[in-house]
């Protein structure tokens, strides 16, 4: 299958080779930032247009809402090199409101649309283990699961209405973004009172409180290595997603709130660029004390 693939960052690029190595064709636009590998691997061409014009599938992995608009509907833009039949899938993590009017945008075409926003970070992304959400109609999420399939494991059709798998996405985020809050605070606090953070880590690993980001995370911030998996301003956008729609909703989400002032704080501080375990540091910022020391 001719598969075109916008979006070639921290988790698209391996997303993308995946498709690649399971012989399928890849389609790519040119960018600076394009490694030798995705050029040898891929036909590369000049714009999204140009992508969408040779693909029987286009798939989008862009960090924002704002962006894929840009991708779909800008200047030379994917829409306009769309063929009646291609089918768009939008794995990018964006609003579930403006997901809908992409998708009828799309579906005016002539194309069909889903929304697949994904979980599982770098790793997943490379050892092809994502959590796939998925929005859209059963037809078109039956011709994409053997895509799907090949970048991830837990895969599910959330619903046939466009944006369901966003809004799926939406709440994903959150339950990441309070553990990930809880344990921070759950380390300071234990160190700040004396304890070994590491120990208590080891200790609550195999209790009621285990969990992946005290896994992997826990690990991180006792390691203060906070190289991205996924990005501290990436995961605050989904929650300002999150709240947002929760607005719209008339809907409450007190705890919410406060984890995304807490990745605030990591941006207003230079952090946007780290792994969302750095979060910590701004819990060890209010406690005026590090778990590293």
């Amino acid at each position: 299958m001719k598969i075109g693939f916008i979006g070639l960052g921290i988790m698209g690029r391996p997303m993308a080779l995946n498709l690649k190595n399971a012989g399928h064709d890849l389609i790519v636009p040119d960018r600076s930032s394009l490694t030798q590998e995705l050029r040898g691997a891929a036909k590369v061409v000049s714009t999204a247009k140009a992508v969408a014009a040779d693909v029987e599938v286009l798939i989008l992995m862009v960090p924002d809402t704002q962006d894929v608009e840009t991708v779909l509907f800008g200047e030379n833009g994917a829409a306009e090199g769309l063929k009646k039949g291609t089918l768009v899938i939008d794995m990018s993590s964006i609003g579930p409101l403006e997901t809908k009017d992409y998708a009828k945008r799309i579906n005016d075409h002539g194309c069909d649309y889903l929304d697949a926003p994904v979980s599982g970070g770098e790793v997943g992304a490379k050892q092809a283990t994502l959590t796939i959400m998925v929005g859209g109609p059963d037809a078109a999420f039956a011709r994409a699961k053997p895509l799907f399939e090949l970048m991830g494991k837990n895969i599910t059709h959330v619903g046939a209405e466009p944006g369901a798998g966003q809004i799926c996405k939406v709440a994903n985020q959150i339950i990441v973004a309070l553990n990930i809050q809880a344990v921070s605070e759950a380390l300071v606090f234990a160190s700040k009172a004396g304890a070994d953070p590491a120990k208590v880590r080891q200790a609550i690993t195999g209790g009621f409180a285990s969990s992946r980001v005290l896994e992997l995370h826990g690990e991180r911030m006792l390691n203060g290595k906070f190289d991205p998996g996924f990005k501290v301003r990436l995961h605050q956008k989904d929650l300002n997603l999150a709240l947002s729609s929760a607005k719209t909703l008339n809907l409450s989400l007190p705890n919410t709130a406060i984890a995304q002032q807490m990745l605030a704080s990591c941006i207003a501080h230079g952090g946007g660029e780290l792994d969302h375990s750095a979060l910590i540091l701004a819990i060890e910022g209010l406690a005026a004390h590090s778990i590293r020391e």
